[in-house]
């Protein structure tokens, strides 16, 4: 069974930083390629970043680009957000998502909530002006 579990959400003022991380536990997160999406009140999810099952490549959404940076440890089952130059409107409840990958095909990115399998609790994320 997998599990993801977030930590590292939290209150920060604006123009600071923010590292979440999100433990696989259950299964080898190498077999995983994974994203982080966010929540705010009143609106849809929305995807934030996304990395293959080796951490060889990435993707962002456009407002995030430059400012966040995701990250996989496999040995440590582990992936990780770097969050820098934080605004008011990243404000959100951050959720990290897993989906197996079977060997040998390849190393996409996905983007979409429904390419997602497996979910965490989320984070809380609140950034003060």
């Amino acid at each position: 069974q997998v599990q993801l579990v977030e930590s590292g959400g939290g209150l920060v003022q604006a123009g600071g930083s923010l590292k979440l991380s999100c433990q696989m536990s259950g299964r080898r997160f190498d077999n995983y390629a994974a994203g982080w999406f966010r929540q705010a009140p009143g609106k849809e999810r929305e995807f934030v970043a996304a990395i293959t099952w080796g951490g060889g490549g990435t993707d962002y959404a456009g407002s995030m680009k430059g400012r966040f940076t995701v990250s996989k440890d496999n040995a440590k089952n582990t992936m990780y957000l770097q969050m820098n130059s934080l605004k008011p409107e990243d404000t959100a409840v951050y959720y990290c998502a897993a989906r197996f990958i079977a060997p040998f095909s390849g190393s996409d990115l996905y983007t979409n909530t429904e390419d997602y399998t497996y979910w965490g609790q989320g984070a809380q994320v609140t950034v003060s002006s």
